[in-house]
């Protein structure tokens, strides 16, 4: 039996869903709110945890937070509407596995619960689980650029930091210079920093000895060991504490670490591969990130470019996905009609690549013959892509509003989503760019 945890404020739909995953060897349980939701998770362990995003109480992150400071490997599923889809990309970022859009299809749930679950399996296991014929790389002018700069540091023992929007790669960029590296043979780990607490993630990174901390009941070795003679790749580095950080400029200044509660020394060789979403300059001038750690991690920067940004491969990466669905769902989808294609390159893609992956299999999923049709997308798809146009027409309000809106994220694109560089070319302060994202639910 898989034991769930429902945590949705909507009765009839967790009953509704609960019925279904029985069906399938789940043992569910369901809460309505976020504090019930905790109490059992300090009562019990649970397989899956299925959690809507917008609860009374607050929202699904706060669960999502407990979990991994905690320590634990649970597949979480977030459940948002497709207006919070921006939310729960930031949701990944923090740790969840995956998201889902209501209405919940009940075959895109199975599919995506068992990767999920599949996931926590493999969690364990070597790198090498990013498959080459899984990804496609792209032909723009910005891919063979990208690429040409992957080619020629890795080969090196260069730190890189890898700077990009949720969804865009970075785990598959770090994963490929590893692998045209010299370093190819030797282990490549990887690490979510946004998942670990202070002190999980000094444990995690150096290892600690038995008795160094409540809990410790045995040796641990730190993943710098593990990964010794290969690459180690920190995911969201800006999230490392200001003393782990400290930790982690010493170790790759001396090449050696220390594990909690030991006085031994041990020396390591280790490359180290960064990834951030955030401006690590900013988290500097904040007091949030070392600026010495900053230039010994950024010994070579890689921008990876949103998929916005990458019009000239979307076609190229609509057609690899399908290929792929159709192959993993048992489809035959050979083209999407003119109306679907035209819809797909018009959408912004807040989600990047992911985004786009789920969409195309969903629509693969519930296209039973061989053309795909607009009834198979997010019906707010449609909403989204045609949301600009619905400010035209007499209320002055609503035009200016609009206009202020785009010009808010035409200044977060080239600003790169630096809030601060945003406000300052708006010619407004941080508090009411704050604030008017918050109005027009900019994320």
């Amino acid at each position: 039996m898989i034991k769930t945890l429902i945590v949705e404020d909507d009765v009839s739909f967790a009953e509704l869903l609960s019925g279904f995953l029985s069906k399938y060897d789940h043992q569910v349980s369901f809460v309505p709110k976020i504090q019930p939701s905790l109490r059992l998770l300090t009562q019990e362990s649970f397989d899956l945890l299925l959690i809507d995003y917008r609860l009374p109480d607050g929202t699904g992150l706060e669960i999502l937070k407990l979990v991994r400071e905690k320590g634990l490997n649970t597949p979480i599923i977030m459940m948002t509407s497709f207006n919070d889809v921006r939310t729960a990309v930031k949701s990944i970022q923090l740790g969840a596995f995956d998201y889902i859009i209501k209405p919940v299809n009940p075959d895109e749930l199975l599919l995506t619960i068992k990767k999920a679950l599949e996931k926590k399996e493999d969690k364990n296991l070597s790198s090498k689980t990013i498959i080459e014929e899984d990804f496609i790389r792209g032909n723009s002018a910005v891919a063979k650029k990208l690429y040409q700069h992957i080619s020629l540091v890795a080969p090196t023992d260069m730190s890189v930091i890898i700077q990009g929007e949720s969804g865009t790669g970075k785990e598959y960029a770090a994963q490929t210079l590893h692998n045209e590296s010299k370093r190819s043979k030797k282990p490549f780990i990887s690490i979510d920093c946004g998942a670990l607490s202070k002190d999980l993630a000094a444990s995690e990174l150096f290892g600690h000895i038995k008795g160094a901390f409540t809990g410790a009941i045995t040796d641990k070795k730190g993943q710098f060991e593990v990964a010794n003679g290969g690459t180690l790749f920190l995911d969201e580095v800006g999230n490392l504490s200001y003393e782990v950080q400290v930790k982690l400029l010493r170790a790759l200044q001396e090449k050696v670490i220390q594990p909690l509660g030991s006085t031994k020394q041990i020396a390591v060789d280790v490359r180290i591969i960064t990834a951030t979403n955030d401006d690590l300059l900013n988290s500097i001038q904040q007091g949030e990130f070392r600026e010495d750690l900053y230039h010994r991690l950024n010994q070579f920067k890689i921008q990876l470019p949103a998929l916005r940004d990458r019009s000239d491969d979307l076609k190229l990466f609509i057609a690899h996905f399908i290929k792929l669905a159709n192959k993993e769902l048992d489809r035959n989808v050979l083209e999407v009609s003119k109306e679907t294609k035209n819809l797909l390159l018009r959408y912004d893609w807040p989600g990047n690549l992911r985004e786009l992956n789920n969409v195309i299999k969903r629509m693969v999923l519930l296209t039973a013959g061989a053309t795909a049709d607009i009834d198979a997308l997010p019906e707010e798809m449609l909403f989204a892509a045609n949301e600009p146009a619905k400010a035209l027409g007499s209320d002055l309000k609503a035009n200016n509003e609009s206009n202020e809106k785009t010009l808010i994220i035409d200044a977060l694109h080239k600003a790169k989503y630096n809030k601060s560089k945003a406000a300052k070319m708006l010619n407004i302060d941080r508090k009411t760019l704050y604030a008017k994202l918050e109005r027009y639910g900019i994320e």
